[in-house]
């Protein structure tokens, strides 16, 4: 059996410590909610611990089985998927997945989903129980079924609504993860910071297909999935700049990330801290790769500070 060496950043005096909307982070390096489970599978591979944080995959109130097979389709320079949110429920992560990040001694901001309003509330009361947890990352990309079936995500008036309640129900940092399938992302953007957010998360998938030549057929089961991977990096920037520019509070960008100057180009376009997602599935040692990325690029640029890259973009 071949033994592989669990990494952790390496020392420097770069200072990296950042606070997106109240969340302290050790770094700015936390992971693409569904790329990473809850750690547990990685951290033979990387001290979990060492990262700015671990988010957890997407927690309803109870279990869902996500979507038919095939879910899953590689695609020229990034993948899609279409899982359908599966996951256990919210009481199996309480019970489970945050008991062992606590002991490992993450850092741990839990992503909230729900097919109506009041199910994002009873995720987050449910979730309030534990002082383990430290934000919320509140998934609006979710179908409203109390609006036949269109992401909550994609009007002003719905991500008010969203995020005002789940604003009312903790006092824990609030960030809102934004689907880039709209018109204006900046107006979405305004929407949930005036309801309330701490801090917007961006990009989550875009909507894309593959099709099997041979068999005339969808690679999914269900047609299109989300589309991610280095593909969607270009779309991802342009929003995370987009947002910055018209919000008051941090960004958290992801989107194609795979290197520490990836992430560097992110932050110098706005964003606070970063997510590394589908690099996750190429290799599982990505996360402190990017942040070993990160400090090679301030030692070299003599950065002291990594907030000092936080919209530095020159236009």
């Amino acid at each position: 059996m071949v033994r592989v060496e669990r990494l952790s950043p390496r020392p420097t005096e770069v200072a990296l410590a950042v606070d997106l909307g109240g969340l302290r982070m050790k770094n700015p390096v936390t992971v693409a909610s569904g790329t990473f489970a809850a750690g547990r599978e990685f951290h033979d591979f990387v001290d979990v611990a060492s990262l700015g944080a671990v988010t957890t995959k997407g927690v309803s109130l109870n279990g869902w089985e996500g979507n038919a097979s095939p879910r899953i389709a590689e695609t020229p320079c990034g993948m899609l998927n279409s899982i359908g949110l599966q996951n256990p429920g919210v009481r199996h992560l309480l019970e489970h997945d945050v008991p062992w990040l606590q002991s490992v001694g993450a850092t741990t901001m839990v992503n909230v989903s729900g097919h109506s309003f009041q199910e994002y509330v009873d995720v987050i009361e449910a979730l309030e129980q534990s002082d383990a947890v430290h934000a919320y990352e509140v998934n609006i990309s979710c179908p409203n079924v109390d609006a036949g079936g269109m992401a909550m995500g994609c009007s002003t008036d719905s991500v008010e609504k969203v995020v005002s309640k789940c604003r009312q129900a903790t006092e824990r940092p609030l960030i809102v993860k934004l689907t880039p399938n709209v018109t204006d992302i900046g107006e979405i953007a305004r929407a949930a910071e005036s309801a309330g957010a701490d801090g917007i998360s961006l990009i989550n998938t875009l909507l894309g297909m593959a099709v099997d030549a041979e068999r005339r057929r969808p690679q999914l089961a269900r047609v299109v999935g989300g589309l991610s991977g280095p593909a969607v990096k270009p779309v991802a920037l342009r929003m995370v700049w987009e947002v910055s520019r018209a919000v008051q509070v941090p960004v958290l960008g992801m989107g194609g990330i795979s290197s520490g100057i990836d992430a560097v180009e992110f932050m110098l376009a706005g964003a606070t801290a970063v997510a590394v997602g589908t690099a996750n599935f190429v290799d599982p040692r990505a996360t402190v790769q990017v942040i070993d990325g990160i400090i090679d690029y301030c030692e070299r640029q003599g950065v002291s500070d990594v907030n000092e890259l936080i919209g530095a973009l020159e236009c």
